[in-house]
């Protein structure tokens, strides 16, 4: 048996709720930007993948016309910060509903660092920071997703083991549904080769 959602005849807040708590883990682009004042902006967003490899692009989504957006939009630049578990709280505290014109990082206690090749500043704390140049947005309803060329990503070499990013030493942080969150402890991942097609039949 199953039970029927109708997203035509429900609230958008109720089926939002059921979508944020099927699409799951879902990462966390933690973003800062400047306005077009010079004042920073830090705040999460769970909506976030990679959109194109080459060029580097990822993507994450405004639901509403936060400040982030606003930031972007005049800048065209911003960062996304790795939401690692270790900065969980500090994290959360970014999501609050702060008045236009809060500088997050003075706010919550975040310490900042000086980007390579953008001005909003980077998370000193989170081990990876990926620099981004506007690539466009596309407004879909209530929401717009941001896509930003990636000009540069910084990883601390605390979390690289032979070269490479180790996800027992990122421990990275997931949304969940509701007021849920995720972390990857190294005993619940799970890794498997994919298969090629001409190795198919000798497997």
């Amino acid at each position: 048996m199953r039970t029927d959602f109708d997203p035509q005849a429900m609230e958008p807040f109720a089926f939002y709720q059921l979508l944020t708590a099927v699409v799951v883990p879902r990462p966390i682009a933690w973003v800062s930007t400047l306005s077009s004042a010079g004042t920073a902006n830090l705040a999460p967003h769970s909506f976030f993948t990679v959109a194109c490899v080459d060029p580097p692009i990822v993507q994450f989504t405004s639901v509403g016309r936060k400040d982030t957006l606003v930031n972007v939009e005049a800048t065209r630049e911003f960062v996304v910060s790795f939401a690692s578990e270790p900065m969980f709280e500090q994290i959360n505290d970014t999501a609050t509903d702060f008045p236009h014109g809060v500088d997050e990082f003075e706010a919550v206690g975040v310490e900042r660092e000086p980007s390579l090749r953008v001005k909003p500043p980077r998370v000193a704390g989170a081990p990876v920071a990926l620099e981004c140049r506007l690539h466009s947005t596309l407004c879909l309803g209530n929401s717009t997703v941001v896509f930003g060329e990636v000009l540069h990503a910084a990883v601390d070499e605390a979390v690289l083991v032979d070269g490479h990013p180790e996800i027992g030493l990122l421990r990275p942080l997931s949304r969940l549904g509701r007021n849920e969150w995720g972390s990857t402890a190294t005993d619940g991942v799970r890794e498997i080769a994919r298969i090629r097609y001409q190795d198919w039949e000798q497997r």
